[in-house]
């Protein structure tokens, strides 16, 4: 298979081996780990990475300014001029941290390195403290300053941390105890694949589960879906990530019937063509015991993200969806039923 997954939390990327499989093989089916967690967890209600970008352009900022100025910097902290080539140690370490979080998909460890560094900051402002430093007051203004900085990257980067599986998934407003995640391959670009992912129109078309998705406005939508037993589903979403051309990520508002966060990324692979790779943490109606019923069914959200995602390479790469509808076939016999069954679960 050209795809696989990674088993949920483990901060893991997933990996696709374009060059140990065949070319017939490279734009094949999926293969998704789930896996429930123990216990239920509360994601952040807010975007998270959001915090982190801006904790990122804070350290550009900071140590452009300890590069250009750094004695300037060191009269303003209440340090002193005296120090200017640490002052420039402490901007080259900011710069490193804040293109660090910028530039990664998971910032967690360039956060702690911000932890790391303010702790650094703090010993330093505390040998200017002393009373024979004529600009204390401004060295005690720069050391509350730093440890308020300094919870802030604490908070950040435990988040971050704790969620590492994917950064993406930004929260929803409830709790979520079930978590899976899966890629497939296509040919088309990943500005083809976002593009047409991005149009809200066109999710109908492809998820066989969601009768109609209506824009509120730029980032909120009302989406009504099948319940897995029939009743409709109603709630409403917001995104939280819009990367056009790369990603989008998305979570559900408070009162929604199925609390749920998901992320859905567009890698451009070797030799052309996009990885879809997409997760969801999400919490089922009805607690575990629906969710692992609905799994027995192949009616779970992982069974039908599958699918939903084999339909949207369908419809990007033909225009249409291959269906078996209206053709004449044999009933098979229920040995036959029972080992196409497996057939279809093992080769997944």
């Amino acid at each position: 298979m050209a795809t696989e997954s990674t088993e949920p939390g483990l901060g893991q990327r997933p990996q696709f081996r374009s060059q140990t499989t065949a070319p017939s093989e490279s734009l094949t089916g999926t293969r998704p780990s789930y896996r429930p967690y123990p216990r239920p967890i509360r994601m952040p209600s807010f975007d998270m990475r959001g915090l982190a970008d801006g904790l990122g352009w804070f350290s550009i900022a900071l140590g452009t300014a300890a590069l250009l100025t750094p004695r300037g910097l060191g009269t303003l902290s209440g340090a002193g001029r005296g120090h200017p080539g640490l002052t420039r140690g402490v901007g080259v370490r900011e710069l490193a941290a804040g293109m660090g979080i910028l530039a990664q998909r998971n910032p967690a460890p360039w956060l702690w390195s911000r932890v790391v560094g303010d702790v650094m900051d703090l010993a330093m402002l505390t040998t200017a403290l002393g009373s024979t430093n004529p600009r204390r007051g401004r060295a005690a203004v720069s050391f509350a300053a730093v440890a308020g900085i300094l919870a802030v990257d604490v908070f950040a980067a435990t988040q971050l941390t704790r969620h590492a599986g994917n950064p993406l998934v930004s929260g929803v407003v409830g709790p979520t105890d079930l978590y899976f995640e899966t890629s497939i391959a296509t040919t088309k670009s990943p500005e083809e694949c976002y593009r047409f992912w991005r149009n809200l129109d066109n999710l109908p078309r492809f998820m066989s589960n969601v009768e109609s998705v209506q824009a509120l406005d730029e980032r909120r939508s009302h989406w009504v879906a099948k319940g897995p037993a029939g009743p409709r589903l109603e709630w409403d979403a917001e995104i939280t990530e819009d990367r056009p051309g790369a990603a989008l990520a998305w979570r559900t508002l408070a009162d929604a019937q199925v609390s749920h966060a998901g992320s859905v990324i567009f890698e451009s692979a070797n030799g052309g063509g996009t990885i879809i790779r997409l997760s969801m943490h999400y919490s089922p109606p009805g607690g575990r015991v629906t969710a692992t019923l609905a799994q027995l069914l192949r009616q779970d959200p992982q069974a039908r993200v599958r699918e939903d995602l084999r339909r949207f390479k369908q419809l990007l790469e033909t225009g249409e969806i291959a269906t078996t509808h209206g053709q004449p076939t044999g009933r098979r016999s229920l040995i036959g039923r029972a080992v196409h069954r497996w057939r279809l679960t093992s080769s997944n």
